[in-house]
């Protein structure tokens, strides 16, 4: 039975206006936008940078540990989401881990298909290690499509033979562009931030002609072995659930030591309304208590 602080949140997202047909810019302006419904926090510095051609801002608390960096990409179906959009949930990460957090603003489509966002992901992480982190103290992590780049950037990552990151974390990851999971019709009617034929739409724009099984870009069909520790969150209430539990499945039988966090009701990156939302609050008290564990 949902709380009265998730119906809340529920009722914010049903009441927003809904974008008409596939208007990008418009899209983009109302991802944007939901930032400022949570307020930032006053022990948060934010420093834009140059991550080896990707642009990227550091998110840095007040208790930060430089030895430590968590490498963060944002969601939004690779259509859409920003630095911007993302500043309250990465500096949520931040303070709890008292890690740095650079935020990856990697390129979006129409206007730069698959697979730019992965190279982006790889650069990001690359800029990293050239700075003098060693790759045991960084960690990848993400949401929704940022959740799926995270996997993918591992997939990629290990292909390439580079030093692997000590952990990643994938937030209620999209890591099926073809869709092919039950969830997306059984959860259908509960999550009221992914709707099917918006996401299809997304997913043809970004793909640009590609296959959707891909591994880079759908990676819970890749080969798993070799990725780094992952922890995988999702809700019961997602149209993302039963992708999820299956990486997570597969990466298990892969070798890959998987730690699988299925929050009962709860809907899309639901850390993301932690200022409302006590779950989401554990969410994240969780997810900083695995990379903590991993980054140690």
């Amino acid at each position: 039975m949902a709380s009265a602080e998730l119906k809340i949140v529920l009722d914010l997202l049903r009441a927003k206006p809904p974008v008409q047909g596939f208007d990008i810019p418009a899209m983009r302006e109302a991802m944007d936008a939901l930032s400022t419904v949570m307020p930032l926090a006053d022990d948060m510095t934010f420093t834009p940078v140059d991550a080896h051609g990707v642009s990227a801002e550091w998110s840095t608390a007040d208790v930060a540990d430089s030895g430590r960096v968590v490498v963060y990409f944002h969601g939004g179906a690779y259509v859409m989401g920003s630095i911007v959009s993302h500043r309250n949930l990465v500096g949520h990460i931040a303070r709890r881990t008292g890690a740095r957090v650079l935020s990856v603003d990697y390129r979006l489509a129409p206007e730069h298909p698959f697979p730019a966002a992965v190279e982006d992901a790889v650069a990001a992480y690359r800029y990293v290690l050239a700075s003098g982190v060693p790759a045991a103290k960084v960690a990848i992590a993400g949401d929704s499509a940022g959740g799926g780049l995270t996997a993918a950037c591992l997939v990629a990552l290990r292909d390439a033979a580079e030093a692997m990151p000590g952990a990643a974390a994938c937030i209620s990851p999209w890591l099926d562009l073809s869709q092919s999971f039950g969830s997306w019709q059984s959860k259908a009617d509960l999550d009221p931030m992914l709707e099917i034929e918006q996401i299809k739409t997304c997913a043809d724009a970004y793909l640009n002609g590609a296959d959707p099984k891909t591994p880079t870009a759908s990676p819970v069909f890749a080969d798993l072995t070799g990725l780094s520790p992952l922890l995988v969150q999702v809700g019961t209430a997602e149209t993302l659930l039963d992708e999820s539990v299956e990486f997570a499945k597969r990466a298990k039988a892969a070798g890959v030591d998987v730690t699988l966090d299925v929050a009962q009701d709860m809907i899309h990156v639901w850390h993301a309304f932690a200022d409302l939302l006590p779950e989401g609050r554990d969410a994240l008290d969780d997810l900083a208590a695995f990379l903590d564990a991993k980054l140690a």
